[in-house]
């Protein structure tokens, strides 16, 4: 009969985990871009946008609609970017058993 665990030995390793991932998403940051570098962002693991480079030659007053497209489309990779990461860095903090527990699914 497998032994079942300890309620408070449960909470603490989804404190420890919760923590880790908190750790995780401030420390990341990744680059998103479009337009072959034209328009730059760069994102924090919480998906909150740091900066916006914009290169000075796809600013044309006449073209606005390009400009907020080139946005748009960097803000995306950027975002993707921080999915990507976040799924493949937190994929092993479950231990990989059923139910994410290293005892198992319950």
């Amino acid at each position: 009969m497998p032994k079942i665990p300890n309620i408070n030995q449960m909470m603490s390793m989804a404190q420890n985990m919760a923590k880790q991932m908190e750790e995780q998403m401030d420390a990341l940051e990744v680059e998103g871009n479009s337009g072959g570098g034209m328009v730059t962002v760069k994102m924090d693991g919480h998906k909150r946008l740091q900066t916006l480079r914009i290169a000075p030659e796809v600013v044309d007053a006449n073209d606005i609609d390009m400009l907020q497209d080139l946005i748009v489309a960097a803000i995306n990779d950027a975002q993707s970017q921080v999915e990507e990461k976040l799924k493949s860095g937190l994929g092993g903090m479950g231990g990989g058993l059923p139910g994410g527990f290293p005892f198992g699914a319950i």
